[in-house]
């Protein structure tokens, strides 16, 4: 058995779609015997009723780039945990402070305020009907156990320069992802390796192989420690770092059958 591990946006989901290829490649992994799922920044209720609505079916999720971990059934198997009295100091910050939206990642929804122009929260919560919970600051001290705090900019230099502030100043508790013009602020010591690492132990798949795909900053710590691969769009700094670059995921899929 082998475990197969492809980021979402910009790596499965391209050009604001899943190619039949990658569906089909999905579908021939999995008859052969191996899993797959999707470790993605994204919360499970952004990610699943897209990948049902292309026809990808998956043997588990990584979400909230690996501060949640789901079966296939969407049962949370584990989720960490970032304190509301750290996220009230983050969300003062000059430089988070330009972001257009501030959205909480909980287990079964997100908490969104702040919310302004190209809020992609809003769109995506509108188009693929995923619940979201408007509050305001005062509320942030009264919300459930959170494990993502994610930030929206026009470009992807703000959302650089707001993930080295708060890892410089907050890496004691939090660790910030840039991606494109996102960032992602999950608990100190989450990453994508680490959900997949988590995954496997939970789900007694140790001795399986993980073929790892990706193609952003946020997918680095999976594409190092697993030797893995990204696409042909992915940026060239991305691509040095992986050990082969594919057309798509169906492609690296198929070849590694």
């Amino acid at each position: 058995m082998k475990i197969g591990a492809s980021d979402y946006d910009g790596t499965l989901f391209r050009q604001q779609k899943i190619a039949q290829e990658d569906v089909e490649g999905v579908r021939r992994w999995r008859a052969a015997g191996n899993k797959f799922g999707v470790v993605s920044g994204r919360d499970y209720g952004m990610l699943m009723p897209q990948l049902k609505f292309y026809g990808v079916e998956s043997d588990y999720a990584v979400c909230n780039n690996g501060a949640i971990i789901f079966r296939a059934d969407g049962t949370p198997l584990w989720q960490g945990e970032i304190s509301l009295e750290i996220l009230t100091q983050i969300v003062r910050e000059e430089a988070v402070g330009r972001s257009f939206h501030f959205a909480f990642s909980a287990e079964d929804k997100t908490y969104l305020y702040h919310e302004g122009e190209g809020s992609w929260i809003v769109r995506e919560a509108r188009d693929w009907n995923f619940p979201i919970v408007r509050i305001e600051e005062k509320d942030i001290l009264s919300l459930p156990q959170i494990h993502q705090f994610c930030l929206g900019y026009p470009k992807p230099e703000a959302a650089n320069e707001t993930s080295a502030l708060v890892n410089e100043k907050y890496g004691a508790y939090v660790k910030a992802y840039p991606n494109g013009c996102s960032v992602d602020i999950v608990p100190a010591g989450v990453s994508k390796s680490q959900g997949i690492t988590r995954l496997q132990e939970l789900m007694g798949w140790q001795e399986a192989k993980v073929y790892a795909i990706g193609d952003e900053s946020n997918d680095l710590p999976m594409l190092e420690k697993f030797k893995g691969f990204t696409v042909d769009t992915a940026r060239a700094a991305i691509q040095a770092r992986a050990k082969a670059v594919y057309a798509s995921v169906g492609a690296m899929l198929t070849d590694n059958l």
